[in-house]
């Protein structure tokens, strides 16, 4: 029985029309490499500097929001308090992202590495 499974995933993973083993599991052999192309430092040192822009850009957002919101809350404006929050909580969000984006590429590469 357990014969007859294991045939039968093989043919399913050949696909309809193949001979099973032929073309199941083929793996071109194409791995990242930093040589292929020239200026591959330059592109890092550039999207390094971007993602601290990015990260002074947030702080900024962060301290005109909250700002915003003291002086919200201290005049009862609570239309202003409110979009003063979102303020607040997307300057948050976009540090997060800047700050983890190495870390959120390396996890999703890792796991489609695994495919």
């Amino acid at each position: 029985m357990l014969q007859k499974l294991t045939a039968l995933a093989v043919d399913i993973q050949a696909g309809p029309g193949k001979e099973p083993g032929t073309n199941a599991g083929t793996n071109p052999g194409i791995t990242p490499n930093t040589t292929g192309l020239p200026g591959l430092g330059v592109l890092k040192d550039i999207v390094g500097a971007l993602v601290a822009w990015g990260l002074v850009a947030a702080v900024a957002a962060l301290v005109v929001s909250a700002a915003a919101l003291g002086f919200a809350k201290v005049t009862n404006r609570g239309g202003m308090a409110d979009q003063s929050k979102t303020g607040v909580l997307y300057a948050a969000l976009g540090a997060i992202v800047l700050g983890g984006a190495n870390a959120i590429i390396a996890f999703f590469a890792d796991t489609g590495a695994t495919i």
